[in-house]
């Protein structure tokens, strides 16, 4: 892999083969982002009633064109160039793959420890918390700053999630509102990474 400064390319690495991989990751990053917003969306809107009823239909639909035009603005081939290189840290491949695996761990340590405690509202806090502070390393690995205000907002989201569990409302109550929340979360920075870079 090439690493790319924000000045310059070193010089292993051309101009090109600079604003190529920071295109790349660029792309990779909305579809990853937008995909996982989707599901988030599907996840809260299965807290607002039965599959069959218009509320949770409607949500998923709206959640089905959003990520559509949050594709679209990331995926277009007439898209502004990033205003600047990506500036890769040594093995950040390896550093991602590490940051991801962890998550993957804690995220299935959360459903088991929710579920044998007989507590289904923690799970989607949990998880909105393990996603959030995954976000801080991957703003230093892909040099994608604004993945600080994902890591800060998901936390948020799970602290509310957290303490609107404690008020005791049903688990798909919790879920909504922290599944919509995250949603949200993931297509604001997708389309800020699709427009802005």
């Amino acid at each position: 892999m090439t690493s790319c400064t924000e000045s310059a390319p070193t010089p292993s690495a051309s101009d090109a083969e600079c604003l190529a991989l920071t295109r790349q990751l660029r792309r990779r990053g909305t579809v990853v982002l937008s995909v996982f917003a989707l599901a988030w969306a599907f996840a809260g809107a299965s807290g607002t009633g039965p599959a069959t009823d218009v509320v949770p239909v409607a949500v998923e639909a709206a959640a089905l064109v959003i990520t559509a035009v949050v594709l679209y603005l990331g995926l277009r081939k007439d898209a502004r160039p990033s205003p600047r290189t990506v500036d890769l840290p040594p093995n950040w491949a390896r550093g991602v793959g590490m940051v991801n695996g962890v998550e993957l761990l804690a995220v299935v340590a959360v459903i088991a420890a929710a579920n044998a405690s007989g507590r289904p509202a923690y799970i989607p806090v949990g998880i909105a918390l393990v996603v959030g502070l995954h976000f801080f390393p991957l703003a230093r690995l892909y040099d994608q700053w604004q993945y600080r205000w994902t890591g800060a907002l998901m936390t948020a989201v799970a602290v509310v999630g957290a303490v609107l569990a404690l008020a005791g409302p049903s688990a798909g109550t919790v879920r909504a509102v922290v599944g919509l929340a995250c949603a949200a979360v993931l297509w604001g920075s997708a389309c800020h990474l699709a427009v802005r870079g």
